[in-house]
């Protein structure tokens, strides 16, 4: 089994998450696979000690900053094991719930993820009502709950992940594509209860920033699996504009008479419902 760590200027949190990791007891052989993402401070000398201490570690350098997502794909790429965990350098996940992630697996997932949704969760207040916004969104376009939509702990069949490389972005939002991709085409995803701690050094979100990207990738990924459950509440938005407005005409003018603007929006409605059956004939032959 490989874990797979991400670290970009993560030098306070590193060897902890390092010594934590190497000291599970999985059954199995492990192999530690620390990504250094281009750091500016000291995280790269960091990890050299480390690799003296640890010969589970592998240490793999960018030599520069390519993002959260490019690194993990990374790690998967040079993996040794079919079943990998991905998890943070900087100390937030619980180490000790991989164990409980990897059962699932061998239960029969292809993704687990841990929810942080247990007793004792530390999400920043100013990302919570985004993150909230975002999750409610996700599982109606996904057709399905999600407790979690881009928890930084969870294990995969390896597979599932390479099945998608093509479609998943460099950037933070790795998680949450692959976690669509993989409700939206039913492979199995199970959630485990994690706590989630505070983390050391700062974060590298960006709230307003990243929230408008997460939520433009939201909409982007169901486009492109479940097309439907995006056109079809704007074909009905526009269908409600249309009727408001031949009501209008026919029961409030005089004389009655059809304007402009409802043979627009009739026109608007059939495009948006003719660009949305395309999309979904094109995404349902895609699957042949």
């Amino acid at each position: 089994m490989t874990i797979v760590v991400p670290a970009y200027n993560e030098e306070d949190g590193i060897s902890g998450v390092v010594d934590r990791l190497s000291k599970l007891e999985l059954g199995c052989p492990l192999e530690i696979l620390v990504v250094e993402d281009g750091s500016t401070d000291r995280t790269r000398e960091v990890l050299t000690g480390l690799l003296e201490r640890y010969p589970c570690l592998a240490v793999i350098e960018h030599a520069e900053n390519r993002g959260y997502g490019a690194a993990l794909k990374t790690g998967f790429a040079e993996a040794a094991h079919d079943v990998v965990v991905i998890t943070d350098a900087d100390g937030t996940y619980p180490e000790n719930r991989i164990a409980t992630l990897l059962e699932r697996i061998d239960d029969g997932a292809e993704m687990a993820v841990g929810a942080r949704r247990g007793a004792n969760v530390h999400i920043p207040l100013v990302r919570r009502p985004a993150k909230a916004f975002l999750g409610l969104l996700a599982s109606y376009l996904a057709e399905t709950r999600i407790p979690d939509l881009n928890s930084g702990l969870r294990a995969f069949r390896r597979a599932l992940v390479l099945k998608y490389r093509p479609i998943l972005p460099d950037g933070f939002s790795f998680t949450t594509t692959i976690t669509l991709a993989s409700l939206t085409n039913h492979h199995r995803v199970d959630y485990v209860d994690i706590d989630y701690a505070q983390r050391s050094g700062r974060s590298k979100i960006k709230p307003i920033r990243d929230t408008l990207r997460f939520l433009s990738l939201i909409v982007r990924t169901v486009l492109y699996f479940n097309p439907l459950r995006v056109f079809y509440p704007i074909a009905m938005f526009v269908g409600l504009l249309f009727l408001g407005s031949l009501a209008y005409d026919l029961f409030w003018e005089s004389p009655p008479n059809l304007g402009d603007k409802t043979v627009l929006m009739f026109v608007a409605l059939v495009q948006v419902l003719t660009v949305g059956l395309l999309a979904d004939l094109i995404e349902k032959k895609s699957r042949l």
